[in-house]
């Protein structure tokens, strides 16, 4: 029997089909081509053509999962649930937050799959942590339990972005004045990039153009100060809300940093003050310093949590 996963962000969905635990005919859709999900589904249905034994389906989208009706939040796609099974043609469907099949894909990594950040040994069967930016700001856990491993699902990235220096206070201030409440995704994801980009211009008098979040990584990589002061201050805020979430979990297990921003400046990451700002929290820095760090590098990283999804279930 074959089954249906796919990964639907805000910009982009992925999808394939898996045999056996075998991941087969991936594809990546633009989602500003479709007026809905259910639309891009069947268009790479009918694109790899429809298989004959298509059985589950498991989804993971960027958005909570609380009722039959999901509704995306970066961009305007509503779906119900069961619709969506009979439309598929499927006996099974599950739907989960994006960041609970990256929880679930940690079960699946391999060593290949991850750069190291530093930090000690995992200490077996404990809490870890996955969170990263793209379009958004994402969390997840995944924590022992009797039968083995759950998930827990949470929307972390929405939770009030501390500063760690007058600066950073700066800036949030600055940003609170257009938007109200700062939120951290709302500087730290690919959007956020460019709001901090915009915001630390103007708290430190700098003339600059409006750009996008690959704009100002491409700025960065060739060496344009202001862009550069912008990803160091994005990396450390990322630091400081990574620090607070893995004291938050006790995650003594790791902390996995997933999403589609980091992979693409990883050398960048690694030179920043992204790990000594996840430690720096007075009295609990040892215990941070021992936490394991990981950057995840898998081309499509919640896929194994999907195909994990489906075996479990």
């Amino acid at each position: 029997m074959i089954d249906l996963i796919a990964d639907i962000g805000g910009t982009n969905t992925r999808c394939a089909l898996v045999e056996d635990t075998r991941i087969t005919a991936a594809r990546e859709l633009r989602n500003d081509r479709f007026s809905s999900l259910t639309e891009a589904l069947l268009h790479y249905l009918a694109e790899v053509g429809r298989p004959a034994r298509l059985r589950h389906a498991a989804l993971c989208v960027a958005a909570p999962v609380l009722t039959d009706q999901v509704r995306m939040v970066n961009i305007d796609w509503t779906f119900s649930r069961v619709t969506l099974a009979r439309t598929l043609g499927v006996s099974r469907l599950h739907v989960v937050n994006d960041f609970t099949a990256l929880s679930w894909a940690l079960l699946r990594y391999r060593p290949s799959d991850l750069v190291s950040l530093g930090g000690g040994l995992a200490e077996p069967r404990t809490t870890r942590i996955v969170l990263g930016p793209g379009t958004g700001l994402g969390t997840g856990m995944l924590v022992p339990c009797e039968s083995g491993w759950s998930t827990v699902a949470g929307e972390g990235g929405h939770v009030t972005l501390a500063a760690a220096n007058e600066r950073e206070a700066s800036v949030i201030a600055a940003a609170r004045r257009r938007y109200g409440h700062v939120s951290a995704e709302r500087l730290v994801s690919g959007p956020g990039l460019a709001v901090l980009y915009a915001t630390l211009a103007e708290v430190d008098g700098v003339d600059v153009a409006a750009r996008g979040p690959a704009e100002i990584t491409t700025l960065a990589l060739q060496g344009e100060p202001h862009a550069l002061a912008t990803l160091q201050m994005f990396f450390e805020l990322l630091g400081t809300f990574a620090g607070n979430l893995a004291l938050s979990a006790g995650a003594r297990g790791g902390v996995y940093l997933a999403g589609g921003i980091l992979p693409r400046v990883l050398d960048q990451l690694v030179a920043s003050g992204f790990r000594e700002r996840f430690m720096d929290k007075g009295r609990y820095r040892d215990y941070l310093q021992g936490i394991p760090l990981y950057v995840v590098t898998h081309e499509q990283p919640a896929f194994p949590g999907l195909v994990q999804l489906l075996s479990s279930h």
